[in-house]
């Protein structure tokens, strides 16, 4: 599957470039923009990899999974067992998850995602063991390119906002300050996380 890139991409890096706050990072990291592997289950499986973790280990866990089980489809995962993949680095229980999600994959994928809103999105997903609101938030950025989704669960975010923004003390101000970049919030979080971190975030 080819990566898939927001058609409203131009106009978010255009928004931003305004935005006093961001504008000296849109203009350091460029136009470079977040893509979609077009393909919901493996992103699903790398952000459940990626909860909790540093981006460098959760890098080289999932090298070592894709290694283990092949292509990332829910069959190739139920041919293995959850000891094996947890033997890749991934925590017994997020081996579980990975497990289940897999056996009940017809449930979760088959469903008129194009037709549904965020929220509906997001019910639906945190409806299955091992995901919540922060790896479906992932999910609604990386996988559906939904433009204006902000993760308060984002450590990274929270500490991007507050580098950029000292004065914030609690998070209730970063998510008011998140309002600004409405309706492109998403790309907002992909900048916000390139001050923290310089290399891109994907799933």
């Amino acid at each position: 599957m080819q990566p898939l890139a927001p058609d409203w991409w131009n106009d978010a890096v255009n928004f931003l470039s305004k935005d006093e706050i961001l504008s000296p990072v849109v203009e350091k990291f460029g136009t470079y923009s977040i893509s979609s592997k077009n393909n919901l289950f493996q992103t699903l499986m790398k952000s459940i990899v990626g909860q909790q973790i540093s981006v460098a280990a959760a890098d080289s866990i999932w090298l070592r999974l894709s290694n283990h089980i092949g292509e990332m489809t829910p069959a190739n995962v139920l041919k293995k067992t959850q000891e094996s993949i947890a033997s890749c680095g991934v925590t017994r229980p997020k081996a579980s998850y990975i497990y289940g999600l897999a056996e009940q994959s017809e449930h979760l994928l088959n469903q008129p995602y194009d037709e549904m809103t965020d929220g509906e999105i997001m019910k639906h997903l945190t409806s299955f063991r091992g995901i919540g609101p922060w790896t479906a938030e992932m999910m609604l950025m990386f996988h559906f390119l939904r433009p204006d989704v902000f993760s308060i669960g984002d450590i990274g975010l929270v500490r991007a906002v507050e580098k950029l923004v000292p004065d914030v003390t609690s998070r209730e101000e970063i998510l008011d300050v998140s309002k600004r970049w409405k309706p492109y919030r998403t790309a907002a979080s992909w900048y916000l996380w390139r001050t923290v971190d310089p290399e891109p975030v994907e799933y």
